[in-house]
């Protein structure tokens, strides 16, 4: 995407939005009633903007995230050596598997690269061992021993007489 079709996915009011959810959604009943009354937005509004942001891509998700352990679960990355004429063949059969949240190609050896979580370990290991045998290739796993966060804010808004640092 080019800086030009950047710049007009997303207003000052949009930037706005974005720098105030960085931090996180209230916990109330009305979340977005709230970060609107903030903003002088309504909640509709909000509601709408995110929906917007998502459409066009500049938001790619919007949602919480889960420590999976802390409920008993798992998440593995793993990894897949895929045969350049088996990859579409391969990718359906990792995306039909309702344990795998996403997949991603890479230029590299292991040229898949997916994200297994379960309810256990051992549904995790199932599921690995699944794929395996569906797609007759060697499942590398990663799975998490430590967990690691980083809050990075960058701003939304461009600094003064800085039209490029949105992007």
């Amino acid at each position: 995407m080019s800086r030009p079709e950047a710049r007009s996915l997303f207003d000052p009011v949009d930037r706005r939005l974005i720098d105030h959810l960085h931090g996180g959604l209230p916990l109330v009943d009305h979340p977005f009633a709230e970060v609107g009354a903030a903003l002088g937005l309504g909640e509709d509004e909000v509601i709408e903007r995110l929906r917007h942001l998502l459409a066009q891509g500049v938001l790619t998700r919007f949602g919480p995230l889960f420590h999976i352990e802390r409920a008993g679960g798992r998440f593995v990355l793993a990894a897949l050596e895929v045969p350049p004429e088996r990859f579409d063949a391969v990718t359906a059969i990792v995306n039909a598997q309702p344990e795998v949240a996403h997949n991603y190609r890479r230029e590299h050896a292991f040229n898949m690269w997916f994200v297994v979580a379960a309810e256990s370990a051992a549904a995790a290991s199932a599921v690995l061992a699944r794929l395996e045998a569906l797609t007759g290739l060697k499942v590398h796993a990663f799975p998490k021993e430590r967990e690691y966060f980083v809050e990075l804010r960058l701003p939304a808004q461009p600094a003064a007489g800085d039209s490029d640092a949105a992007e």
